[in-house]
């Protein structure tokens, strides 16, 4: 069984709530890693999570933050699916214009990032005697690294800009997702397979494969009722079911630890279908929504630097890091958007821009647009 293709273009409305949804999962990370400021090598020291800023309005993203990950694996199979599906099998896509925009989108700003944590944590551990939150800062893991590599094999410890490892796990994943269209079939059992292998591997990376198709089935099944007239009934089913699934989890008083992959392999692909609907917003807000989806990479990879910076300052007034007050609170998500902002237009776009009139022919660089990524 084949996958039909869709009668209308993916690219004919943007994914906004699909912007929106993965900036959320990148705060949800930055909140999860914010009490990095209290760690003295590699434990916190300290910490009471209760006492941090806002806590009783973000507790979730304090206390759940590290599944943003998992969301971001998601998103990108239903972007993928939904960009390449059709590009790649008939070989509109070909396997060196998908490294190419792999290669440009994500390696510029992992690259500069690295080496700059690899500076600024020789500056802390001779400062300290220990490194920064993350330990394993030796040459094979800097190599490992470089080569995008950290994390395909079982883990040794995390190292320099700790984010990236989820990027890592990822690219194994790009390559598959290439291969498996072009070579194998579209159908929606290679996502199956893809699934129960993923897990039945109980690994990380079988972890990555695992969402990553769950997402590319949302973008199947969106795209496949794209004309049908059931499509309105659908939706707001789906919309239900993302209102009412964690409404009834949290009325129960489940314990949700145990069960979370599980309850989030169902639910968020539930949420992507809906998320994906077409969105009528005034330009204004169009512009900012898209903006915020942009810089999603860069402050998934800029936040630990900047955490980094800001430790090495405190540590050169010899002051504590007031992580407990909100105007800190206020001044670090303030630079950090800042900057992932600056960045995303002032580096990230110019580099994908000039890696690929460098390694693509000038037709296929302006022909074939890239599917955008999650920017973890």
């Amino acid at each position: 069984m084949t996958l039909p293709p869709p009668s209308t273009s993916p690219g004919t409305h943007k994914l906004l709530g699909l912007e929106l949804l993965r900036f959320i999962a990148t705060i949800s990370v930055l909140l999860w890693h914010y009490p990095h400021f209290a760690y003295v090598a590699a434990s916190p020291v300290g910490l009471v999570r209760s006492e941090l800023p806002f806590y009783r309005v973000l507790f979730p993203f304090y206390e759940l933050g590290e599944y943003g990950v998992v969301i971001f694996w998601c998103i990108s199979g239903f972007i993928f699916f939904w960009k390449y599906s059709a590009l790649i099998p008939n070989g509109a896509v070909d396997g060196w214009t998908f490294f190419v925009n792999r290669l440009s989108r994500l390696y510029p700003l992992h690259l500069a990032t690295l080496l700059l944590v690899a500076a600024l944590q020789a500056v802390y551990v001779t400062q300290h005697g220990f490194y920064f939150v993350y330990q394993s800062n030796d040459p094979g893991h800097f190599l490992a690294q470089l080569l995008m590599a950290s994390d395909w094999l079982p883990p040794t410890g995390v190292s320099f800009n700790g984010p990236i490892w989820s990027v890592s796990i990822e690219v194994l994943v790009y390559a598959a997702f290439f291969l498996g269209l072009r070579f194998v079939t579209t159908s929606p059992l290679l996502n199956l397979a893809m699934i129960l292998a993923g897990i039945a591997s109980g690994t990380l990376v079988g972890k990555c494969f695992v969402f990553f198709y769950a997402g590319g089935l949302a973008a199947m099944a969106r795209q496949s009722v794209a004309d049908a007239p059931y499509r309105p009934k659908l939706e707001a089913l789906a919309a239900c079911a993302a209102v009412g699934i964690p409404l009834a989890l949290w009325l129960s008083g489940v314990a949700l630890a145990e069960r979370s992959a599980a309850l989030l392999l169902i639910y968020t692909p539930i949420v992507l279908f809906v998320c994906a609907r077409p969105l009528s917003l005034p330009g204004r807000i169009e512009d900012l929504v898209q903006a915020a989806g942009n810089m999603t990479y860069s402050c998934y990879l800029l936040h630990f630097p900047i955490q980094l910076m800001i430790a090495l300052a405190f540590a050169t007034w010899g002051q504590p890091i007031p992580y407990g007050g909100q105007l800190f609170w206020v001044g670090f998500m303030g630079l950090t958007l800042t900057a992932a902002y600056l960045t995303y237009a002032l580096f990230e776009a110019p580099a994908q821009r000039l890696i690929r009139r460098a390694l693509l022919r000038k037709s296929e660089a302006g022909r074939i647009a890239p599917a955008p990524l999650p920017r973890h």
